[in-house]
């Protein structure tokens, strides 16, 4: 479920800047379409040098996914006890944490087919929810994947969470996280979060 939760979003959150009034599922499409191109016509070399995976990451979805946004989400009622900086921190952790797990499973890619579902949004709304359903190669039961996007105040589109078949992809580190910080504090998993990081870099 982990591996197929970092695939779908990585693979759907591959957006770049939104202009202001787009329908956000459409937009979702057209670059999955050109991401997923991509990722086929290169797997053999990205499976051979990473570094263009974590390229596409930094170009395409850094920029327009709300990680402050998400780690407030995992942090869940722990995030009040966090000072501006210490939230900054954590944010900035685990931004680098969810590009890694998000450039690796970009390589899972198959060939599923992504469904779109009708799109429920009214004009003015700066909250929506992109589902979709996930059809898998192997003949499996659809994975149902909902987006959870916001409209900034400058009109562009922002990923902040995706819902995997009723399973938050942010909320699902909450209980890591409330222990850490339960055993350690807030500086204790920023720590946590630090460490783990620089091992993946080495």
């Amino acid at each position: 479920m982990t591996r197929l939760m970092g695939c779908c979003l990585a693979l759907l959150l591959a957006v770049p800047a939104w202009a202001a009034d787009e329908d956000p599922q459409a937009m979702i499409k057209t670059t999955a379409d050109k991401v997923l191109s991509e990722v086929t016509a290169h797997k053999d070399e990205l499976e051979r040098d990473t570094s263009g995976l974590y390229a596409l990451v930094q170009q395409y979805i850094v920029p327009h996914a709300d990680f402050y946004r998400m780690a407030q989400i995992a942090m869940g009622r722990y995030w009040r006890k966090a000072d501006e900086a210490q939230r900054q921190r954590i944010a900035d952790e685990f931004r680098k944490m969810l590009v890694r797990t998000y450039a690796s499973s970009l390589l899972n890619y198959s060939g599923q087919q992504i469904e779109y579902l009708p799109l429920r949004m009214q004009p003015g709304d700066a909250d929506v929810v992109v589902a979709t359903r996930i059809n898998q190669v192997n003949g499996g039961p659809p994975v149902p994947i909902n987006y959870r996007a916001y409209r900034t105040s400058e009109g562009a589109w922002k990923i902040y969470d995706v819902i995997i078949d009723g399973v938050s992809l942010v909320a699902n580190y909450r209980s890591s996280f409330a222990s850490t910080i339960r055993r350690n504090g807030v500086d204790g998993l920023i720590q946590q979060l630090a460490e783990n990081n620089a091992k993946q870099e080495q």
